[in-house]
């Protein structure tokens, strides 16, 4: 598992994949964040705040992590190397937490150099530190977990097709349904109980419960579920090409 996990790695920075990944996330928030005008920019809104950073984030991953992850098991199957993959002494299981590893890593990359806005904001503050601090580190760990969701679906959506572009689109379609998608669908029940049951289905509610600076386990164990589910219909999908 190793082995294959440190091959997904070098892969990413072997090439420009993961070098233009980390700055194209960087590159936007950014721009948002620091030179276009509007209620986006810290300078112009002067309030000490990541809401910018946290807010725009999840949308940029929802393109992104697709475009990493598409090639997990897609490019495999093309090429004819998944087979060798399985003569190896290593379990499917493995193969696929590997990968999703691999993809959940470079996500987890790109977002630690945000860390400098932090301390940008940080420093901006008046008095310098007044900062919801509480809220910034919750949204950090909502911001990890939500990646490691795309990254999971990602792998998912990889595993189920051949072509690197109908994978892109699968992942991205998932992702979406799984952070606003059932907002969406909330809001048209027309009983509050059951729009709050099906709310709580989605990504964004739990990401906007932890970015208020509260770590719930209710919303660790959502985050880790979903992580698992797609780990495991991934190994489905893989297994089902034997029978």
């Amino acid at each position: 598992m190793l082995t294959i996990y440190i091959r997904e790695i070098r892969g990413f920075f072997s090439t420009l994949t993961g070098y233009v990944v980390m700055v194209v996330f960087l590159l936007l928030n950014s721009l948002f964040m620091w030179v276009f005008s509007g209620q986006m920019n810290i300078l112009e809104n002067g309030y000490a705040s990541l809401d910018t950073l946290f807010s725009l984030a999840p949308w940029v991953f929802l393109f992104l992590v697709p475009a990493i992850s598409m090639r997990m098991f897609a490019e495999e199957k093309r090429t004819g190397t998944l087979e060798l993959l399985y003569t190896r002494p290593v379990r499917e299981i493995e193969i696929v937490s590997a990968k999703f590893a691999a993809t959940w890593t470079l996500v987890i990359l790109a977002i630690i150099p945000t860390l400098l806005f932090y301390v940008s904001v940080y420093l901006l503050g008046s008095p310098p530190g007044n900062l919801d601090i509480g809220g910034t580190w919750g949204s950090y760990i909502g911001l990890i977990f939500l990646g490691g969701i795309y990254a999971a679906i990602g792998v998912f959506s990889s595993s189920l097709t051949e072509n690197q572009i109908v994978a892109f689109i699968l992942a991205v379609f998932f992702s979406f349904l799984f952070y606003l998608g059932f907002s969406f669908i909330a809001s048209m029940a027309s009983s509050g109980e059951w729009a709050s049951i099906i709310e709580k289905f989605g990504i964004d509610y739990h990401y906007q419960s932890v970015s208020r600076g509260v770590i719930d386990s209710r919303d660790i164990i959502y985050f880790l579920s979903v992580i698992i589910l797609f780990i495991i219909l991934t190994k489905t999908s893989l297994q089902s090409r034997k029978w």
